[in-house]
């Protein structure tokens, strides 16, 4: 508990969190004033929090998400995921040069899948 919180640490400092967060965050402020983009923007608060804190939590898939939530990633995918996916790879190989970085390196690589497929997902607290 205490080495995830001092990772957090870490990571809204030197990893890039609090630039992530405040990213996804401002994409999920015009996607609410865009009204038909509602969706996409609950997705986007939830990855900048995600980015904001990501050791010791996980994606999971929803319960009730169904064929909506997926055609949504779709296009999902072809307007916003494909760079968003590519921008954390890049972040991680930059940081899993050092050894410091590694941590860091593997907390990029765990959005990649959150900001490819991120409707109909949920982030929950790992035991």
């Amino acid at each position: 508990m205490v080495i995830r919180f001092l990772l957090n640490l870490l990571w809204l400092v030197f990893g890039g969190g609090f630039v992530l967060a405040l990213g996804y965050g401002v994409a999920a402020l015009i996607c609410f004033v865009l009204v038909v983009t509602i969706p996409f923007g609950v997705a986007s608060l939830r990855l900048a929090l995600y980015a904001l804190w990501p050791f010791g939590r996980t994606l999971v898939p929803k319960p009730g998400a169904g064929v909506p939530s997926g055609l949504a990633n779709v296009l999902w995918v072809l307007l916003a995921g494909w760079w968003l996916a590519l921008s954390h790879i890049l972040a991680g190989v930059a940081l899993c040069v050092t050894i410091i970085g590694i941590p860091f390196g593997v907390a990029n690589f765990k959005l990649v899948p959150a900001a490819l497929w991120p409707l109909g997902q949920e982030v929950v607290e790992t035991p």
